[in-house]
Order: C-alpha cells, then sequence, then structure tokens
C-alpha cells in the first residue's frame, strides 16, 4: 500500500510540473484535460499489476472493493480504541458468567452410617457327655419268665404296658390245676418280672399279689417270700443265706449292699453285690424279687 501511496503523489507533482506548458504546445496539439502520467511510471504500474497473480488475496480483495476504497485506511482513534476494549471486556465478563453457571454445582455427598459389628455371645461349652447323668434307653419290648403249670414256661417277649393275662397267654396258657386265684391278670409288667404259676391248694384263698414280682412290694403277711420268691428287701442274712448259691459271706453282702444303697429296684442289681457274678445272678433271678 505503500508504494501505491508514492506513485499517486509522484503522479500529482508530475501533473503540477507540466500544467505549465499548456502555452507551449504546437499549433493543432490539444492540452491533455488532466495531469498525465510519465511513460515509465505507467509501465511500472502495468508491470506490477501483471506481477500479482489472480489468486492472491490482495488482488481478489482490491478487485471487490469500489476503486475509491481501495487505498482507504480505518483509524478508529483513541475513542473508538476505547469503546472497542470495553466491548470486548464486556464479551469476555458473560463469556466467563455462561461458563461458570452451566457447570453443576458440588453438592456434599451424605456421610453413609458406620457398620456396627454385633458380637453374639457364645454359649457355654457344654458338659461333657460323661458328666450327665444316663438315662436308660427307651425299651421297645419287656422279657417276662413264666413257670409253672403253663403250656409252654420259660421267657416271653412282649411290648410295654403288657399284663400278666398277656404273659400267660403267651406261654400258651394255663395248664390243668394251674393256680390263677393266685395271680393278679391285670397287674401290669415290667422288664425282668417272674410269673409262677402253681397247684391250687384246696380251700385256698386268692391272694392279691400272687406268684408275679412286682417291684417294691411286701407281702401282706410281713413274710420275705411272694409266691415262693425272697424279697431282697426285706429278707433277713438267714433268708438270703437259704437261697441256692448263697452262702453266710454273700448274704451278708447283700444285706451290706442294702444298708448302703437303699432298697433294690431291680433284680440286676444283685451284679454290683461283692461274690455274685453273671452266672450266679442268672441263678439268683428265679428265686428272688424286689
Amino acid at each position: 500500500m505503500g508504494n501505491r501511496e508514492e506513485r499517486s503523489r509522484g503522479r500529482s507533482r508530475l501533473a503540477f510540473i507540466t500544467s505549465g506548458e499548456d502555452a507551449h504546445l504546437p499549433p493543432g496539439a490539444v492540452a491533455p484535460s488532466g495531469p498525465s502520467t510519465p511513460g515509465w511510471l505507467a509501465h511500472a504500474e502495468d508491470a506490477e499489476t501483471e506481477d500479482a497473480p489472480s489468486w492472491s488475496a490482495q488482488g481478489r480483495w482490491s478487485r471487490a472493493l469500489p476503486e475509491r476504497w481501495r487505498d482507504a485506511r480505518v483509524d478508529p482513534g483513541r475513542a473508538g480504541a476505547a469503546v472497542l476494549v470495553i466491548v470486548g471486556l464486556i464479551l469476555a465478563t458473560v463469556a466467563v458468567i455462561s461458563v461458570r453457571s452451566g457447570q453443576p454445582e458440588a453438592q456434599a455427598v451424605p456421610s453413609l452410617p458406620l457398620a456396627h459389628v454385633r458380637s453374639e455371645a457364645t454359649p457355654a461349652a457344654e458338659p461333657a457327655e460323661a458328666a450327665r447323668p444316663q438315662l436308660p434307653p427307651p425299651v421297645d419290648e419287656i422279657v417276662v419268665s413264666v413257670v409253672g403249670l403253663v403250656s409252654t414256661p420259660g421267657l416271653v417277649r412282649l411290648p410295654p404296658g403288657s399284663r400278666v393275662a398277656d404273659a400267660l397267654a403267651a406261654a400258651g396258657g394255663v395248664s390243668t390245676g394251674g393256680d390263677t386265684l393266685a395271680l393278679n391278670l391285670a397287674q401290669r409288667l415290667s422288664d425282668g418280672d417272674q410269673i409262677v404259676v402253681g397247684v391250687a391248694a384246696p380251700g385256698a384263698a386268692p391272694s392279691a399279689v400272687g406268684g408275679v414280682s412286682t417291684p417294691g412290694a411286701a407281702p401282706a403277711d410281713g413274710k420275705a417270700t411272694t409266691g415262693g420268691l425272697v424279697d431282697l428287701n426285706t429278707a433277713t442274712e438267714t433268708e438270703l443265706d437259704a437261697l441256692p448259691g448263697v452262702g453266710p459271706v454273700t448274704a451278708a453282702a447283700i444285706i451290706a449292699w442294702r444298708t448302703t444303697n437303699g432298697k433294690f429296684t431291680d433284680v440286676a442289681q444283685l451284679g454290683e453285690v461283692d461274690g455274685i457274678g453273671p452266672v450266679r445272678l442268672e441263678k439268683l433271678r428265679s428265686q428272688v424279687t424286689v
């Protein structure tokens, strides 16, 4: 743009200089209507225009603008520059506010409740099985001895809660001449009981207990025998000594066991007495009761 200005000024000066040559024109010559451009300057301008490529930005914009605006310059001055600065600051402030208002607000995360671990009390260790009292296992059947005048004497197996009549029926029934008046046919039996069916004596009164071993029952007449059996809880040392296989020493041991431990509750407890083994116990089962 500076070269064009200089050329324009040069043309103006040349036109001013050449404006005074009108009087010296030869006859018939026409004075130029305006300042003329020297030939060397016109050739230089044409060469410059030809040298500028058609695709350059200067050529495009210069052809698009009017002739009078091609050499114009924009000078806003101090006031215009101040206005532009203020407008720029306002636009920047608006942009910052817009960006900040569009961002999500940070919210405080609610605190989570603390997890409490509850420890359950461990139950105290159960006492050893050996320290517990051993309960007898439930029985599915009881074994009763039926002897005397019955069809099939011996051991019979009955369900718990059976009675004397059930035991006699299991032994085949009472034989001819057997005494059933001495027996309580409704008496409930226990495991290890023995029923003795004897011969009916002429004119004998019926006995309430008969020949069934009743645990803990004593004969009505106060004797140690019940239907021929010796009661271990009431028999004297002499009566115990009379039992087969029991001598004075064993009889005294039975009395000592009864004094220390109380009454016999089962004939099998004779096995705890000194001098009575399994073989002797089996022999005494049919001779004693409790």
